[in-house]
């Protein structure tokens, strides 16, 4: 990738399962595929003893690591640990959530130690595997998006997703 500055504004939609990258140029809106060639990407986070992985391969090996498998983070986003709505989530997913201060925290283990993750640095994660896809096709530095989120989601989770686009 050149040190070029794309001048544009790339468009994400972050996705509860599934995540896709937009270039809007002229008139015209392209769909950015990744790396394998799908124009959707799964919105995982993988944790393993030697690295972190994202999308495809996060997904890929999701069997065999479940509990340090990140799936439906956005299910979390802006949102307090007592809320109903987390702790029906909770009982369904194999990866543990943590009360911290009243705010849900991923606990995984990562590099052989245990880490804890805010919804919103995961989401980030996936944001920023969102943004290496377009600049691998764009073959530019990307600095600006447009991030979508779903009509339903209140103050708190618009603000906690803009704060993920900023980590």
């Amino acid at each position: 990738m050149s040190d070029e500055v794309y001048e544009g504004a790339i468009g994400i939609d972050l996705g509860t399962t599934y995540s896709c990258v937009a270039n809007y140029e002229g008139a015209n809106v392209e769909i950015i595929a990744n790396e394998q060639g799908s124009f959707t990407t799964p919105s995982f986070v993988s944790f393993t003893d030697k690295e972190r992985l994202i999308g495809e391969a996060a997904k890929n090996q999701a069997a065999m690591n479940p509990e340090n498998t990140i799936f439906d983070i956005k299910r979390l986003i802006g949102r307090r640990f007592e809320d109903p709505v987390v702790k029906k989530d909770i009982e369904s997913w194999p990866f543990k959530v943590i009360d911290q201060g009243g705010n849900p925290m991923v606990e995984v283990q990562y590099l052989n130690d245990s880490e804890t993750f805010t919804p919103e640095e995961v989401s980030a994660m996936v944001l920023t595997k969102m943004r290496e896809i377009a600049e691998g096709y764009l073959g530019k530095t990307v600095t600006h998006a447009v991030v979508t989120v779903p009509a339903y989601f209140n103050d708190a989770q618009r603000q906690a997703t803009k704060d993920a686009g900023t980590i």
